[in-house]
């Protein structure tokens, strides 16, 4: 069994969906494991000039025909799958998703909650119910995927969280009710009922794994928007490192770890959604050049931002990894996106002094088709030993 671990360094948006598409491009028998994050996440995949797609609820090797494993660290939305179930589906492809019993689940009322208070706050949140899910959890109101097998228990459990926890004075079983909430209720259980017959739940990981898989762990969001390492309170609630990933491998005694490699996934400038503590955004920006097929740009998240590549968050995000990841555990590598957009020698900050990097001859890397990735294997080591 291979497996592999890719990370974003930044903000997000580094081109991770792609590269996971890529690795399971030249994988016998690949599987993709979400370990962190949740449905909030948006990676763009494309295959040639028609084939796109922006994935959420389902890894980013679908379009392959890939399944997806997804782990008990992150979020799932009935309604999410759903809906881009049957976006898949009208592309004339049927996604395989395996689900861990213990998933949270998100509810249409985690939503409301969740774009409620983003618009007090303006934490830059996507708006999808993916940190008031993990809060209703803290505070002790579960909804796990294991619960949609009992319609029962679902239903009670739903009820608790609608009107004890959000307070909706809510009766599905009254004539006369609040016709958006009764609506979203009526739509969440149909969502639900649809999971459970399409797709896989189970407690067990190795009963959807066995040694023939490549297992390539699909990280969320990027390490600089992790729970415990970014500026708060600008973060997202989730571990993006490979905390995650490392703990299921331990938990069922996958592979050894000299068998891992962890792609570290950074732009050839920074990138950034909404609010928050970005770097550089005082200095030229001009030489980036637009993409006309740029994903993500618009939304409840906010603004689509970019500045000059700085070197010292790459090594930062990198450390922070290397607590849970040493380099006893996984090989390293270095994946630089997005280099058709930018001149042969790009400019960075290193120390907060202005510089530039000359990638000339590394090769297209994940361009607008995403046709020619590609990632440093050892001629670029300045972000991991600090030169």
């Amino acid at each position: 069994m291979k497996i592999s671990i890719v990370l974003g360094l930044g903000f997000g948006d580094e081109g991770k969906g792609s590269f996971v598409n890529y690795l399971c491009s030249k994988a016998e028998n690949p599987l993709v494991v979400r370990f962190s994050g949740g449905h909030q996440v948006g990676h763009t995949v494309a295959i040639g000039a028609f084939l796109r797609h922006v994935f959420s609820n389902f890894g980013s090797g679908t379009l392959l025909g890939v399944p997806t494993y997804w782990s008990e660290y992150c979020t799932l939305s009935p309604t999410g799958i759903l809906k881009e179930g049957n976006a898949l589906r009208g592309m004339g492809i049927e996604p395989k998703l395996f689900i861990n019993a213990n998933a949270m689940i998100t509810t249409p009322f985690d939503i409301l909650q969740n774009r409620s208070l983003e618009e007090k706050n303006n934490h830059g949140s996507v708006g999808v119910g993916f940190g008031t899910t993990i809060q209703r959890n803290e505070d002790h109101f579960h909804l796990y995927a294991r619960d949609l097998l009992y319609p029962k228990i679902r239903d009670e459990k739903l009820r608790l969280i609608i009107n004890t926890y959000y307070k909706l004075n809510f009766d599905p079983k009254a004539e006369h009710q609040h016709a958006v909430t009764k609506r979203l209720y009526n739509d969440f259980l149909i969502a639900c009922d649809d999971l459970v017959e399409r797709y896989d739940i189970d407690d067990d990981f190795l009963k959807f794994v066995n040694d023939d898989y490549e297992l390539i762990f699909e990280g969320s969001q990027g390490i600089m928007l992790d729970t415990n390492y970014g500026f708060f309170p600008h973060v997202t609630r989730s571990n993006t490192t490979s905390m995650n990933a490392i703990e299921l491998i331990e938990k069922y005694k996958l592979p050894a770890f000299s068998d891992a490699t962890t792609y570290y996934i950074t732009r050839a400038y920074q990138t950034r959604h909404g609010n928050g503590h970005m770097t550089n955004e005082g200095l030229d920006t001009n030489y980036i050049k637009e993409n006309p097929n740029e994903t993500n740009l618009e939304g409840f998240q906010g603004e689509f931002r970019k500045s000059v590549l700085d070197m010292d968050l790459l090594k930062y995000a990198i450390s922070c990894d290397r607590y849970h990841n040493p380099d006893s555990f996984t090989k390293k590598k270095l994946v630089i996106t997005c280099l058709d957009q930018v001149p042969d020698n790009i400019p960075v900050t290193v120390n907060g002094n202005l510089g530039a990097l000359n990638f000339k001859g590394i090769g297209n890397c994940c361009g607008i088709a995403y046709k020619y990735p590609c990632y440093s294997d050892t001629g670029y080591q300045f972000t991991m030993d600090n030169k």
